[in-house]
Formats: structure tokens, C-alpha cells, sequence
């Protein structure tokens, strides 16, 4: 099977990124079902990159129908240990400004309908997530973001909501009393199983336009919002590759051992058919 190093997520924007070469698609199956889409194949500043479209090529797939397992599983297969990904929110913060990007250390779940662990069938486990991101990663890209002239504001609080609706203004009003920054639909559950297979991770949250707590939100024009989609596809795309160029060759943070002491179950008890299913996650510790 082909091999990646690098994994990123993001919109269909990212397929038109300057400086991919030698591109071909891996159509992967999981024991969690199929992915989004085929994982696109590229080198990128000499790195070997796999990219997937979450929501699928023609953005046919709801937040809440996405299936993460597969999503993350697919790129531990390709042998990926770093992910960036690259996702729209709205701005909960008067200082985040459309066509600013964020890149949160931290998440609040407001989702209901979603699986969002490796585990169970017989496995507990329970790893640390006091720290959701990889703060390696989140440096590289902080990094990237000053060489591509992108305006990248470290830190902050990523809500992730269920959607497909967005906010109620008595929602978006609670959210800026927590202290958050930007809302969004998919990037927490991301996280989680990011983590759990030992994979390091970040978001770059693209901010599209602001929440509708703010008093201008209604008077936004699909024409201005397809603009400012259209530019953040453009600055992430510089981002990304000044990322991947500047990404180091190993790894110094802990992400690579984060099942080490998270692992309850006596090995002895797991059901032979839950560690075939998980031997790709679990195989180095049970």
C-alpha cells in the first residue's frame, strides 16, 4: 500500500494547491466502513502527503453523517502520524475578523449524534485530552501561517456544534459568555480519534464570517461570503504547504504514546475479534 507521512483535511479548494505533484487516489476500506472519499496521494515540498475531502468531492456528506473512525483509520493505514486539518467556522469574537485563522487549543462538544472512539466491544480505554492538539503541530502551523502572509492567531476555544443548523443567537450569545472563539461542525471528533490512534493533530480554522450574535451577521451577502471562501481556499492552500515544508522529521511531542497508560483492560480479556478489529490502534500494546 502506498505511504504518507503528512495527512490533511479540508474542502475542495486544497485540490488546486501550487507545488502537489505525481497525485493518484487510494480507495480504502476500514473496519469502520469507508471513508469520506479516496485519499489523494501527492509530494508536496518533498514530503509524501495524502489529502481527503471530509465531506467528499461535491460536498455531499452532513457533519453529522461523517464517519471519523474510517476517516482517521484510513490515515493510520497510510501510515500518516501528523494531520492537519482545514475547516470554515463562524467568529464568536469581534476580533477574529473574516479571512483570520485561528488555531485553537482548545474544544467544547455540543454534538449529540456522533461515535467518536475506537472502543468498546470489550476494550476500555481512556486517554488524557487536557491538551486536544498537537502543541508541535500548532507551532509549525503558527509558523506557516507569518510565511504565507496569512493572519494566524494561536490559541482559543473551537466550539464544535451539531448541526446541520447553525446557532440560535441565545446559543451563540452563551458560547461568547464561555470565553469561545469560533464555532464549527466537525474538528472535535477528529481530535478525539486523532489522539486515540496516536496520530498528531491540529486545526486551522478558517473564519468565514461572524456567528449570528453579531449585530451586522444578516446583512452578510452569499456573495461576500463566497468571496471570503474563496480567498481562505487561496491562503490555505500557502499555509499548508509553508506547513508541510517546515514540518520536522521526527516527532519530540507525546502524541506517538498516548495509549500507553490509557489502556484498562487486562489483554487477556479482550475478545479476539475487537483486537483483529483494533490491531492497527492496539497491536504495539496488547
Amino acid at each position: 500500500m502506498p505511504q504518507a507521512e503528512i495527512g490533511i483535511i479540508g474542502g475542495s479548494g486544497l485540490y488546486q494547491m501550487p507545488g502537489f505533484k505525481d497525485a493518484h487516489e487510494v480507495r480504502l476500506e476500514t473496519p469502520f466502513g469507508h471513508p469520506s472519499d479516496a485519499y489523494v496521494l501527492w509530494t508536496l515540498e518533498g514530503r509524501e502527503v495524502a489529502f481527503l475531502a471530509r465531506h467528499a468531492r461535491g460536498h455531499k456528506i452532513l457533519p453529522s453523517e461523517l464517519n471519523f473512525r474510517a476517516n482517521i483509520h484510513g490515515f493510520k493505514q497510510l501510515g500518516v502520524e501528523r494531520i492537519i486539518s482545514v475547516s470554515a467556522v463562524g467568529s464568536l469574537k469581534e476580533e477574529h475578523h473574516p479571512l483570520d485563522f485561528v488555531i485553537p487549543d482548545q474544544f467544547i462538544d455540543r454534538t449529540r449524534h456522533r461515535v467518536d472512539t475506537f472502543f468498546g466491544d470489550g476494550v476500555v480505554a481512556h486517554i488524557g485530552f487536557g491538551e486536544p492538539v498537537c502543541q508541535e503541530l500548532t507551532g509549525v502551523v503558527r509558523g506557516a501561517c507569518k510565511v504565507a502572509g496569512v493572519n494566524g492567531k494561536l490559541g482559543g476555544i473551537y466550539v464544535c456544534m451539531e448541526g446541520p443548523q447553525f446557532s440560535t443567537k441565545a446559543e451563540s450569545n452563551i458560547y461568547r459568555g464561555w470565553g469561545a472563539d469560533v464555532i464549527g461542525m466537525t474538528n472535535l471528533q477528529e481530535a478525539k480519534l486523532a489522539r486515540e490512534a496516536e496520530i498528531c493533530y491540529v486545526t486551522i480554522a478558517m473564519v468565514t464570517d461572524y456567528d449570528c450574535w453579531h449585530p451586522h451577521h444578516d446583512a452578510v451577502t452569499v456573495e461576500q461570503i463566497i468571496s471570503v471562501l474563496t480567498k481562505n481556499a487561496e491562503n490555505a492552500a500557502l499555509v499548508v504547504k509553508a506547513s508541510v515544508a517546515a514540518m520536522p522529521k521526527t516527532r519530540s511531542c507525546k502524541c506517538g504514546s498516548a495509549l500507553h497508560y490509557a489502556i484498562l483492560t487486562d489483554p487477556a480479556k479482550i475478545p479476539p475479534e475487537t483486537k483483529e478489529k483494533l490491531k492497527l490502534i492496539l497491536g504495539k500494546y496488547v
